[in-house]
């Protein structure tokens, strides 16, 4: 008999292929959280039950049962949303975090959980790569309510034997995401429009969506009451320069972007992963940076978007 999964924030982008990595395992998936998905395409990306609710206790005791793993994929996914709606973005992060945890607490002992924290956490760092015992200074509302549900998460672990792991995710990418860098630059080639926010030389480590879905499998395969932290990035940096000059060739475009010469409010000016404790787990990035754009850049196209 297959064990079962609850995935929070199953419709969500990670949610969504957190869910299918699980069913090719051969695990039974709950889904939980909000966006209306007609049932072919729930079945599609492997859930074997789909309940559009808000994740808070009482939801989870009505559908979640007593799985064998929790992936808690439920909150925020924005810098900007933090800035613009911050009590939201905290009910989204921290109090479903809570919510997760005291349902683990209560009805669900044995579960394994894995939290997708954020780079974020760390806010500006002195110094490249990053690893997982730098300082944490976030430097935005999301950045705050993440390291709070990572307190949080810490927290149940230790004082109630709860299994649980976190995998801090950096700049999470894939055909399907409209939001962010590549989002709103496929639009703006689209369009004709070269200009971007910024200096271009701000460093992101890009990591493909598959990949962020089989470290947070792993994650919670190394879930234990010490709660383990673990970078999530592909190791290497880039510029945003760079990864536009990427983008803008898979559309044909020889203009190169041109930037602002101001940042935005929250974004830190360089974010490289160091990521020997995911390959001490066994994880390895498998899909690569520039095969990640060219998909995104088809995808795009395909989409008549």
């Amino acid at each position: 008999m297959s064990k079962t999964a609850l995935v929070t924030g199953a419709y969500g982008f990670i949610g969504r292929h957190v869910a299918r990595q699980l069913t090719r395992d051969n695990w039974r998936v709950i889904g939980l959280g909000h966006g209306s998905w007609i049932h072919d395409e729930w079945r599609g990306w492997g859930l074997a039950e789909w309940h559009s609710a808000d994740v808070s206790l009482e939801t989870l005791i009505t559908y979640g049962g007593e799985p064998d793993v929790i992936v808690h994929c439920a909150g925020s996914g924005s810098v900007g949303f933090s800035m613009t709606h911050p009590h939201q973005d905290f009910q989204r992060t921290v109090g479903t975090t809570l919510a997760v945890l005291e349902y683990a607490r209560l009805y669900a002992p044995k579960a394994c959980i894995a939290y997708p924290s954020s780079a974020g956490v760390y806010g500006t760092v002195q110094k490249l790569p990053i690893v997982e015992t730098d300082p944490l200074k976030p430097e935005s509302p999301y950045g705050v309510h993440k390291r709070m549900a990572e307190e949080l998460v810490a927290s149940y672990a230790a004082h109630f034997g709860i299994r649980a792991a976190l995998a801090r995710l950096f700049s999470v990418y894939g055909a399907g995401l409209r939001k962010q860098l590549l989002w709103d630059a496929s639009r703006k080639i689209v369009a004709g429009e070269t200009d971007f926010f910024g200096t271009g030389n701000e460093i992101r480590d890009w990591l493909h969506v598959e990949d962020a879905a089989g470290l947070l499998l792993a994650a919670a395969r190394h879930a234990s009451t010490e709660c383990p932290i673990v970078n999530g990035g592909s190791g290497v940096g880039v510029t945003v320069r760079d990864l536009l000059l990427e983008l803008f060739a898979c559309f044909g475009k020889v203009e190169p972007p041109e930037f602002s010469g101001t940042s935005r409010g929250g974004d830190p000016p360089g974010y490289i992963a160091d990521i020997s404790l995911a390959y001490a787990w066994g994880w390895r990035p498998k899909v690569g940076r520039r095969e990640g754009v060219r998909e995104y850049a088809e995808w795009f196209k395909s989409a008549g978007l």
